[in-house]
């Protein structure tokens, strides 16, 4: 394991948003497997990512998306959803295709299935390549 130290909030995101835009486009693979969380922590990195993509530095028209969670009896249209939260915050800003982006149902008749399904799904594509968190 290695260990980043940085000055600060920003470094840290922007070393993080440079390795993550690294391992996109030196993937080998036609495709690349990036988890994602929600959060405070984790947005300065979404607005690097982006600031890269509308610089041309990195495309996401590739890369696959599964988020850790969601919020359970909740609209992925309201404001307090991840989903809401990371279209806001990231994926209606760079060039991701839609069918790209996995988030689960909060509101699925039958959580356990819709958890075993995005868990196959993630297998389907040979697992997650790098997962911020």
């Amino acid at each position: 394991m290695r260990v980043i130290i940085e000055k600060n909030y920003e470094d840290l995101s922007l070393w993080v948003a440079t390795y993550i835009m690294k391992k996109i486009n030196n993937c080998q693979k036609d495709y690349f497997v990036l988890g994602l969380p929600t959060g405070s922590t984790p947005l300065l990195t979404y607005k690097y990512l982006i600031k890269f993509n509308q610089e041309n530095l990195v495309s996401f028209e590739n890369v696959i998306t599964f988020n850790m969670d969601e919020y359970v009896n909740l609209d992925a249209n309201h404001e307090q959803s991840y989903s809401y939260f990371m279209h806001n915050n990231f994926f209606n800003y760079i060039d991701i295709k839609k069918e790209n982006i996995n988030l689960l149902n909060g509101n699925s008749n039958n959580l356990k299935l819709e958890c075993s399904n995005y868990e196959n799904k993630i297998k389907s594509y040979g697992g997650i390549d790098l997962f911020l968190c």
